[in-house]
């Protein structure tokens, strides 16, 4: 009898399990079950539309410091997969990835379809079969196979790869459940800082290079370009913090305070040190019209105003006490953030299946024979800038290698 894989999940996870098992045993019947009526949606908005495939950090103790979630297993995990692999894994198909600057890579088509395409294709080759539209509502494990309850009909499958993606709500987690894995309670993580009627929000697509944020009352901080938009406060430091403090935002329900410090070389004292020196060189000059420190000329003009600076004082006018609170702002604005925005379609879960009761080396259940997980329906998540494709494609591999050698 012909064995059988069924891959719950057309996502890239899904998908990389799929295709590679179907390659490595041609014995293999392959059937990827897809709930909805499209594949590889992430994969299609992710990085803008143009795909950010992976990162370019090749060292495992490096590339594992880019996971809030999963550090311990992803060590263990990217001995038998890891970035190399990926951008080589593609190359060999025809697809090749370029490095941008801050370490992101991407098709040199800049386009996802590219990527699609690809997987597609080896689907299509290897004889993949795809169920769309076809949610399960149950699964149960009967001597040595799996049956699965869809609205449509049952299906039987020797082996199962859960590569679900991550769920918002812990109830969404009750199929697995009820075969005997347990879970950490999902929370968002990648998402932006919501400032209601603030003013900030009137510079809408003002950037800044480099910016500090700290949560108030907590250890969480980090330095990046930070985004401006017309809700609030985004870009990748705000995303990094999202991601890192995911669990306790949660617990403060999005309520909270931040200081952001928008030249990180400096702080109060040592920009205190070196006003004396500016207010000197420009002393003649209004302080509206020179801003020595590279910042957005719009944001430079907001902080004169919440500074209730005139425009057209200059330097050596400028009082004591609206100097200090000038090199306040500059240096640690405050802002309350109430509530959080999904960034764009690339909704990110903190929390799934308890890597305790998976095997890092297989992707097996240490609990149901036969049963694989990959991609974010496991309690894996990482920061914005591929890592979350890598641990897609890294356990999606492992799971299809370790499925091919078996009997």
């Amino acid at each position: 009898m012909q064995k059988k894989l069924i891959v719950i999940g057309g996502g890239a996870a899904g998908f990389f399990c799929a295709v590679n098992a179907a390659r490595l045993n041609p014995l293999l019947k392959v059937v990827i079950v897809e709930k909805s009526s499209k594949v590889l949606s992430k994969v299609k908005v992710s990085g803008g539309g143009r795909c950010n495939v992976t990162h370019a950090c090749f060292e495992i103790p490096e590339l594992i410091k880019h996971y809030p979630r999963g550090q311990n297993f992803l060590k263990k995990s990217f001995h038998w997969f890891s970035t190399k692999d990926t951008i080589a894994w593609f190359e060999e198909r025809g697809v090749k990835l370029k490095t941008e600057a801050d370490g992101r890579m991407f098709p040199v088509t800049n386009d996802s379809q590219t990527i699609i395409d690809c997987l597609i294709k080896e689907a299509n080759k290897y004889g993949v079969e795809i169920l769309f539209n076809t949610g399960i509502k149950k699964i149960t494990r009967i001597d040595d196979h799996f049956q699965l309850d869809t609205e449509k009909q049952k299906l039987e499958t020797d082996f199962l790869c859960i590569a679900s993606g991550g769920y918002t709500k812990a109830t969404q987690f009750e199929w697995l459940q009820q075969i005997g894995h347990s879970i950490e309670t999902p929370v968002p993580s990648l998402f932006t800082f919501n400032i209601p009627d603030n003013s900030i929000t009137s510079l809408m697509g003002v950037s800044v290079d480099h910016a500090t944020i700290k949560i108030q009352s907590t250890k969480l901080s980090e330095t990046g370009p930070l985004l401006i938009t017309h809700w609030g406060l985004s870009g990748p430091v705000v995303l990094k913090l999202s991601a890192w403090g995911a669990r306790e935002l949660a617990h403060l329900q999005y309520n909270f305070s931040i200081s952001v410090n928008w030249l990180p070389a400096y702080n109060e004292n040592s920009l205190r040190t070196e006003w004396q020196h500016l207010r000197d060189q420009h002393a003649a000059q209004k302080i509206s019209n020179k801003n020595p420190f590279g910042l957005p000329g719009r944001l430079w003009l907001y902080m004169l105003d919440v500074c209730s600076i005139n425009i057209d004082t200059r330097w050596a006018d400028l009082s004591a006490t609206l100097q200090n609170k000038l090199i306040k702002t500059i240096t640690g604005q405050v802002f309350q953030v109430k509530g959080k925005t999904t960034f764009k379609e690339e909704f990110v879960t903190c929390g799934g299946i308890k890597l305790t009761e998976i095997d890092a080396n297989t992707m097996q259940s240490k609990i149901v024979p036969n049963l694989f997980f990959a991609g974010e329906v496991m309690d894996i998540d990482g920061i914005t800038g591929g890592f979350n494709f890598q641990n897609a494609w890294t356990s999606g591999w492992i799971a299809a290698n370790h499925i091919a050698t078996l009997e």
